[in-house]
């Protein structure tokens, strides 16, 4: 986006995050309906404040002013001591009072703001996770945590610190301006007279402010993605000693943090301290001309002191508003960053005629498909072929030449521009994501698994399994035996990204989570490369794999190797299990009972 020229510029950004948040605002009309009612009592409190004094020094100490305003007040026979006595009670009335609906006001719109925006953060991280790989491949994760926690964290902070209270404070200007003007023409005129210089100096002011904040949380964006992709591997930073090259970047980003936040706080210093003169020279004119007023007898004392109590809480708005400028201008760049995701329309998505994807029989075809991640250069060129239910076939080749793509078009993780394909002789594009990525079993070729439990980590694969289908599945993955050898078996809790595993284990339990889901479609992109031959021929010929009997399954494996002979293979198969038969490609698929396109063939990424 664009940076304003001016503050002004920046309003059609909060006014965006209005409108855009305004669902979930909305939701809470009656905790705002209460919270204006209480803000609406504080500020008529507020204004009552000051007149305990104007009666004391009108009626006490300057009774002889009969002509005013003070002498509309019906003369009652009170004894001078007592009328103090009661202006000191009705001050601590008053104040007592207004510090209740105070109370009630903040906790009113803290409660506001912190429910909308904890449901904007909600939304937020489950946006992310819908939005097309396409895009998290471009991405950095430490940014895109930053503005799902940091962001948001910071709009709810000043939301409830500082935009909310000075919306209050902004109704209570103008409240005592009209007051103002309404005891005194001249004197009101001349604190309104104020304004355009508060104005001038915090747009010029603003601007920089903003800007400077702006490329902060960018700064921070980006040593957040140093430091989660450092941490995230950290085994190969300490394996080839780049501590100190990552310490160098982050520590530059750092540094450059430091100097803007730095010159953020100078301007906003020098705007207080603008602010704070004006007000001086505001409250100078008012006391000069107010005094001459009073001396001629055309002003009471008691109005005049009223006056500059109002002429103080007025102007209090805008020593906030200098005060927290930093802060908001913080608050609108992170809001910016906020909305630049909310508003990315996932490039894989639901069709508005999207249905329910029913029961699959596992009939997957391609038609004349070609993919390309840049848009330019094919990695899948005119790939046709055709995989019945209840067949098992491997797609073999070598390592980059689209066979992790391929199968990632099955699961819809990507959309072919030219081509199709097809599940049970309909184009996958006409079913819900969920409805059909939920009857797909995959083990990815990196494997991932979360910080859980083992029993949670196969279990993800398929809610509401027992605890039999999830032992029975890690058999079959020929895990079971390292899992049991663990503290404690199956509740042993697994480091981040399952760092404590090594990646054979890490991979068998991948196989376990892939085997429990039951899943029509079966796809193994490379599901042995991190297991030794031992382990590798245990996994094969597993005599079982759930699913139901007529499953078609699609495995991706690399040619390799093996005492000087090349050998390539596939899975192939009876419901029951896995085993091995002569090398199947995409060349062969006709021979194997499987329909291909001769001319079809996969290019190197």
């Amino acid at each position: 986006m664009a940076s304003p020229d001016t503050l002004t510029t920046s309003l059609p950004t909060l006014g965006h995050m209005i409108r855009r948040f305004w669902p979930y605002v909305r939701k809470q009309r009656a905790v705002i309906a209460a919270s204006f009612f209480a803000l609406f009592a504080e500020i008529g409190l507020r204004l009552l404040e000051p007149w305990p004094l104007n009666l004391v020094f009108d009626r006490v100490f300057a009774s002889h002013h009969r002509h005013d305003a003070a002498a509309a007040i019906p003369t009652v026979n009170i004894d001078p001591l007592t009328l103090i006595g009661l202006a000191a009670l009705a001050v601590v009335c008053i104040t007592a009072l207004r510090a209740v609906a105070a109370y009630w006001n903040t906790i009113g719109f803290t409660l506001v703001g912190n429910r909308v925006l904890t449901e904007v953060r909600e939304e937020l991280y489950r946006h992310l996770q819908c939005l097309s790989l396409s895009f998290h491949n471009r991405a950095r994760s430490g940014e895109l945590t930053v503005r799902v926690v940091s962001d948001v964290g910071l709009l709810q902070d000043v939301a409830v610190t500082a935009f909310l209270p000075l919306f209050g404070k902004l109704l209570l200007f103008f409240s005592m301006m009209i007051l103002m003007c309404s005891l005194s023409w001249q004197l009101g005129l001349i604190a309104l007279a104020m304004a355009p210089l508060f104005w001038l100096s915090t747009t010029s002011l603003g601007r920089r402010i903003r800007e400077v904040s702006r490329q902060q949380r960018q700064r921070e964006g980006a040593m957040a993605s140093t430091a989660a992709e450092s941490m995230g591997a950290i085994k190969a930073v300490q394996a080839l000693s780049l501590e100190g090259t990552f310490a160098q970047v982050f520590s530059r980003h750092n540094r450059t943090s430091l100097s803007q936040d730095v010159q953020g706080k100078r301007l906003a210093a020098h705007l207080e301290r603008t602010v704070d003169v004006l007000i001086a020279v505001g409250t100078a004119l008012v006391l000069w001309r107010g005094g001459s007023l009073v001396v001629q007898k055309r002003l009471t004392p008691g109005a005049l002191l009223v006056l500059l109590a109002y002429l103080k809480s007025a102007f209090k708005p805008v020593q906030d508003f200098a005060k927290y400028i930093g802060r908001l201008a913080k608050a609108s760049a992170a809001g910016e960053r906020v909305l630049d995701l909310l508003e990315r329309v996932p490039e894989v998505r639901d069709r508005p005629d999207a249905v329910r994807a029913p029961h699959l029989r596992g009939q997957v075809r391609f038609e004349h498909v070609t993919f390309a991640y840049d848009g330019r250069r094919a990695v899948l060129k005119d790939i046709t072929f055709e995989v019945n239910s209840g067949q098992h076939i491997a797609l073999v080749g070598p390592s980059g030449i689209g066979k992790s793509t391929l199968v990632s078009l099955i699961l819809r993780l990507y959309d072919p521009p030219h081509g199709r394909v097809l599940i049970d002789g309909r184009d996958i594009r006409e079913y819900t994501l969920q409805s059909l990525r939920a009857q797909v079993s995959v083990v990815l070729q990196d494997t991932f698994l979360f910080a859980a439990s083992v029993r949670d980590n196969i279990a993800f694969g398929a809610p509401n399994v027992t605890a039999a289908e999830i032992e029975a599945a890690a058999r079959l993955a020929s895990a079971h035996e390292f899992i049991a050898a663990m503290p404690h078996g199956y509740d042993t809790m697994l480091g981040e990204r399952g760092v404590t595993l090594s990646n054979g284990q890490r991979q068998r339990i991948a196989i376990a989570r892939a085997a429990i889901r039951r899943a029509p479609i079966l796809i193994l992109d490379e599901p042995t490369t991190a297991l030794d031959r031992e382990n590798e021929q245990a996994v094969i010929q597993a005599r079982s794999l759930r699913g139901p009997p007529a499953a078609a399954r699609v495995a991706a494996r690399s040619r390799y190797a093996r005492q000087g002979a090349h050998r390539s293979h596939c899975v192939t198969a009876s419901a029951r299990g896995f085993r091995l038969k002569e090398v199947v490609t995409t060349r062969s698929l006709a021979a194997q009972g499987i329909r291909a396109q001769s001319s079809g063939r996969l290019r190197g990424s």
